[in-house]
């Protein structure tokens, strides 16, 4: 999961506009167990964007339904999923390194098999290293929403986004969102209901109540806590 705090803004960039990242960098200090997870772990769960196109079948050693996560923060939720469904295969990208080292290092402790992770802009894993028409869902929960309108492109949730994924779900695959602010769940529906390919999950062409695959993080009860809302999203590819 996203759950990253809002950074410093930067400069505004009047030069040129860079291309759309799914992160925002964020220093942090690693623990023993972060550490140990990047050591042991990446071996044998990290994938790199340099080898390019990958078959996962074979990078798994099966056929199974298969998860896309972008940006899943300290791997709580990501570990839970993975753990509770072995018969899925899981490829989680963050670029925060402690957050990767503890999903490594849960991996191990737990002894799962069914993840593989890539540390670096999820987009970029998305456009070359993913075939189309090969993941049954692709999770984006709880992405930075550059609250000012001045940053609203910088969201990762544009329209071209919502084509690359169409193109690497499956017909009948489904992206599933959630935010906890609900000015970017309004902007997320905008976009998405006009987005060729998909087809809205909700009943009612809005918000789907919480699903039960989704665990909860502690980011997340802790805002339910101060009173503060989640707006899940799913939208299905169906051409």
């Amino acid at each position: 999961m996203t759950d990253l705090q809002q950074q410093p803004e930067p400069a505004e960039d009047t030069s040129k506009h860079r291309a759309i990242k799914s992160f925002v960098m964020r220093a942090g200090r690693m623990t023993e167990g972060q550490q140990r997870g990047l050591d042991q772990g990446w071996p044998k769960f990290g994938l790199q964007l340099e080898d390019g196109l990958r078959d996962f079948d074979q990078v798994f050693g099966r056929t199974a339904p298969r998860t896309f996560e972008i940006g899943f923060g300290m791997g709580h939720s990501t570990l839970e999923m993975a753990a509770v469904s072995p018969e899925q295969d899981f490829i989680g990208v963050e670029v925060h390194r402690p957050g990767v080292g503890a999903l490594l290092n849960g991996l191990m402790t737990q002894n799962l098999s069914n993840m593989r992770v890539y540390s670096c802009d999820a987009l970029e894993v998305l456009r070359n290293c993913v075939a189309d028409a090969s993941l049954d869902r692709v999770l984006l929960f709880f992405p930075d929403p550059w609250h000012k309108a001045k940053h609203n492109k910088r969201r990762i949730v544009q329209p071209a986004f919502a084509e690359l994924v169409r193109q690497k779900l499956k017909v009948g695959g489904v992206l599933h969102m959630a935010t906890d602010w609900q000015p970017y769940a309004e902007y997320m529906l905008e976009v998405m209901n006009v987005a060729p390919g998909y087809q809205n999950l909700a009943a009612d062409g809005q918000y789907i109540p919480r699903p039960s695959e989704r665990p909860t993080t502690k980011f997340e009860r802790r805002g339910e806590r101060l009173g503060h809302g989640v707006w899940d999203l799913k939208f299905q590819r169906n051409s």
